[in-house]
């Protein structure tokens, strides 16, 4: 009985080791940029992901990318590449790495970087001495970056 429990116990922490969440200084970007591992261990929500890709407060990806899938959110923008056809074109790395920081993989790209926390300027010291020095947070959480995968990854060509 003791072995079954501690076998149990022990698979039990196992099972909540590989689920939990990557911290944003804790991702592993391999040379092209991609993030082979996902942030949450568990699968995206495509459909959440696209009401996230078009809210304003959340991804807004429509603000600079044409997507045909959410027409009826206005205003696309016209900055990066259209996503249709995207899940064609990058694998489920490639895009996790881009959504977490795409300047791993595009150096100079205006994409924000949805889940980083450190490394950004605080102009606001130079001009006014009151930049806030507390912790930034993600744009967005870990799930929220495989649901907007999950469902960048249904874009395919027609």
């Amino acid at each position: 009985m003791k072995r079954l429990s501690l076998t149990l116990a022990v698979s039990l922490i196992g099972s909540a080791t590989l689920a939990a969440e990557v911290a944003p200084k804790d991702v592993q970007f391999d040379e092209d940029g991609a993030v082979a591992t996902s942030l949450t261990g568990k699968p995206g929500d495509a459909a959440s992901g696209a009401v996230i890709a078009g809210t304003k407060s959340l991804g807004n990806c429509v603000a600079c990318h044409q997507l045909t899938a959410l027409a009826d959110v206005p205003f696309h923008g016209e900055i990066g590449p259209s996503l249709d056809g995207a899940g064609d074109r990058w694998s489920e790395a490639e895009l996790r790495g881009l959504m977490t920081n795409a300047k791993m993989t595009f150096e100079g790209t205006m994409m924000p970087a949805f889940y980083k926390v450190d490394g950004f300027l605080r102009p606001g010291d130079a001009y006014t001495g009151k930049a806030p020095t507390e912790a930034l947070t993600p744009i967005l959480s870990a799930q929220e970056i495989e649901d907007v995968i999950a469902f960048i990854a249904t874009l395919k060509e027609e």
